[in-house]
């Protein structure tokens, strides 16, 4: 039993953020009831893809979740969808959707059926217009503040951030509405875009007062740690790591165990400055990073790590997917969050259920991602409330599809 037993959340969507909100629902233990198109979603064959040509994108972010198939294009199949997002019950009429269409799946429309209607929709910006991530990161400015210091190219982050930060944001909205919910009784829209969320922690972060205030169009840093101590360094296996040196404990760790404290006073000396302040740190980290690295490069990675652990010191080994996925046990079942699955056309592999480690509830593993279709069924009798013979005929005349053997997609 999760901690959101009970809850039943209708989603209606397609790519990364809500796709995430609708899980982290999931794997709290909220009934979430995707509905999709008969051919599938938008994002059913997105990469990556296994080799069998399945998208693994789609059954990372649909771990849980119910699927209904629908014609969307019909007006018997809109008017399913509406009584499945209205349906009664105390703990239902919650409604997550980055594919607002007016006049039909719109708050206005939907909330006639059912006044006390939740609805958090996710725009690509303020004025509706389509945005993704890696149309808002370039927008807001972070690839021209990455990447090399000797380098005039803009560099795009491989994360989709705010996509993930919008999803978490859409949670947090949708438990919310329903908390006022739960106290008024009354339903409300939550509307918000995935470029105002970039645009918030741009103010968050001090960013824009940083460009208002100071004056500063933030230059690139490459591997540093912006405002404090933070470098990588190659050691002489080859292999690349990453120190941190922000609050001032990390720091005396760092100098500590390195053995540089004699070297970082002369430096301080020369500079007239402590070094204990962390936006001196970050001034002078070129001075630091030649003192640290002779240290690193006559050493492998083996010869400090467990000192480096012992005694405190923040750091960590770049890897690619491929090395951290193999080498690091918080990847693995090894770490209780990850649950080995076989999931048809994928392979066997570990899968991460909720990160949330609740003390009143036992963590739940995860669950796969649904077959297309793989509910219709019982969402159109339990949830909708309709008869065999209702929902046979809706079968027959094509408006809704169950679970089929699974076709490689056209490329």
């Amino acid at each position: 039993m999760g901690i959101l037993t009970g809850m039943r959340v209708v989603e209606g969507s397609a790519f990364v953020a809500i796709p995430l909100a609708g899980m982290t629902l999931a794997q709290m233990g909220a009934e979430v009831i995707r509905f999709d198109r008969l051919e599938g979603g938008l994002d059913a064959g997105r990469w990556p893809v296994a080799q069998s040509g399945r998208s693994l994108f789609w059954a990372g972010l649909n771990k849980g979740k119910k699927s209904v198939a629908v014609n969307l294009q019909s007006e018997a199949g809109r008017e399913l969808v509406t009584q499945i997002v209205t349906a009664p019950g105390p703990d239902a009429g919650l409604f997550l959707t980055n594919l607002r269409v007016r006049g039909w799946m719109d708050y206005p429309t939907l909330s006639a059926d059912r006044p006390d209607l939740v609805m958090v929709t996710l725009l690509g910006d303020r004025h509706g217009r389509p945005q993704v991530d890696y149309t808002v990161n370039p927008a807001v400015g972070f690839p021209d503040a990455t990447g090399p210091e000797d380098s005039d190219q803009p560099v795009a982050h491989t994360l989709p951030a705010w996509d993930c930060i919008a999803g978490n944001m859409a949670v947090t909205a949708l438990l919310a509405a329903e908390r006022h919910r739960l106290r008024t009784g009354k339903g409300q829209e939550v509307v918000f875009s995935l470029k105002d969320a970039a645009a918030a922690m741009l103010g968050n972060l001090g960013i824009i007062g940083e460009v208002c205030a100071n004056g500063v169009d933030r230059p690139r840093a490459g591997n540093a740690l912006y405002g404090g101590y933070g470098q990588d360094f190659v050691c002489a296996d080859g292999r690349r790591v990453m120190v941190i040196g922000l609050t001032r404990r990390q720091w005396d760790n760092l100098v500590r165990v390195t053995g540089t404290r004699p070297a970082i006073i002369l430096l301080e000396a020369k500079l007239r400055e402590s070094l204990n302040d962390e936006g001196a740190r970050f001034r002078h980290r070129a001075e630091i990073n030649r003192i640290l690295a002779p240290y690193f490069a006559v050493r492998k990675v083996e010869d400090f790590a467990a000192a480096f652990d012992r005694e405190g010191v923040t750091w960590s080994e770049f890897r690619s997917f491929a090395r951290a996925v193999t080498e690091d046990p918080d990847l693995s079942t090894a770490n209780p969050m990850f649950t080995e699955l076989d999931q048809p056309g994928l392979g066997r592999f570990p899968v991460p259920g909720s990160p949330f480690d609740f003390s009143a509830q036992p963590r739940e593993a995860p669950k796969p991602a649904p077959e297309l279709g793989a509910h219709t069924e019982e969402v159109l009798a339990e949830v909708a409330g309709l008869s065999d013979g209702q929902i046979a005929r809706l079968f027959d005349q094509g408006i809704v599809s169950g679970p089929r053997p699974w076709r490689r997609m056209a490329s």
